[in-house]
């Protein structure tokens, strides 16, 4: 895992915009999974044993335009516009034993960041603005993956645990408020030839019931990939992109939100350097994804800085 699992940066109250007894996509178009997060280079490509510390600054601005909303009543209200930053660390340690033939990997990803939400007035009672700073959920994820060649496989399972700044009446949070699963699976095709890769990432949400709000988000599903070819030994660029997709509407108090559901695509660039510090094999990166296609929940761009900083066991394979 090249990037850590981080809890949702967006964050809106939706019991400001709307009763609580509706039912809404994503409860406000939040969601715990990061769209894009593992749409990276080599995603698939199993840590080298020993400690790790990939290290991401996340920044998304987005709003809520007049076709994100369904007919059956908006998740987010348009004119909703948010800005949001997180900057997350995720300890990594991966043991030298083999598991089932592959190389196990466990990490706990923190971070802190903030939440910026301007509200269309005419949509809500509430205030029109709100900018919240505080620490993010807390994310323990488990990889198992395998290298054959040019081909690595991943599984990987990670949950949210809502104790990041969280409070239901507010415009703007942090934290999510409520527990989530995600599992799924990575495959990477990398070329030592070519220097070109591909990678594809497929996972599922399961988002357990919020105790504030008594509000239970949908099934989600979400597809990350990257292209890249080399530039140079050290240096790649391509292209990155992601869709999100609601499988089963969210429930409430109120009922079942039935057909109403969240989704959102994404593409853009993506610039990959590999580097040594002290004989161990750092990289860095950077992606840009501009999204569309935005149904339930907020549209705009994101932008991925990582570090993925190796700092004791073995540098290469």
């Amino acid at each position: 895992m090249r990037g850590p699992c981080v809890a949702v940066v967006i964050s809106l109250s939706s019991l400001l915009l709307y009763p609580a007894d509706d039912a809404r996509a994503d409860e406000g178009g939040e969601s715990f999974w990061v769209p894009g997060q593992f749409a990276a280079n080599q995603a698939a490509t199993p840590p080298s044993p020993g400690w790790s510390i990939p290290i991401t600054v996340y920044y998304y601005s987005g709003r809520a335009p007049d076709s994100a909303s369904s007919a059956s009543g908006a998740a987010v209200a348009p004119g909703t516009r948010a800005q949001t930053w997180q900057l997350t660390a995720s300890p990594t340690y991966a043991p030298k034993s083999k598991v089932l033939g592959g190389q196990f990997a466990a990490m706990m990803s923190v971070g802190i960041g903030s939440n910026a939400t301007q509200l269309d007035q005419t949509a809500s009672s509430g205030p029109d603005s709100q900018t919240v700073w505080g620490l993010t959920d807390v994310a323990p994820a488990a990889t198992l993956g395998w290298q054959r060649g040019a081909d690595s496989w991943m599984v990987y399972v990670t949950g949210n645990v809502p104790v990041g700044s969280y409070d239901s009446h507010r415009v703007s949070n942090v934290g999510i408020g409520h527990a989530a699963v995600d599992a799924g699976g990575v495959y990477t095709f990398d070329s030592a030839t070519s220097g070109r890769s591909v990678s594809a990432a497929l996972g599922i949400t399961h988002n357990f019931t919020n105790p504030d709000t008594n509000y239970r988000s949908g099934i989600d599903s979400h597809l990350g990939w990257s292209a890249m070819f080399p530039l140079s030994h050290a240096w790649r660029a391509g292209l990155s992109g992601y869709v999100y997709y609601q499988l089963t509407g969210d429930s409430s108090s109120g009922g079942s939100c039935g057909p109403c559901k969240s989704r959102v695509a994404a593409v853009g660039p993506q610039l990959d350097y590999t580097f040594t510090v002290g004989g161990q094999q750092w990289s860095a990166a950077l992606r840009g994804n501009y999204e569309f296609w935005a149904q339930n929940r907020l549209e705009g761009y994101a932008l991925f800085a990582t570090l993925n900083v190796q700092i004791g066991g073995m540098s290469g394979r």
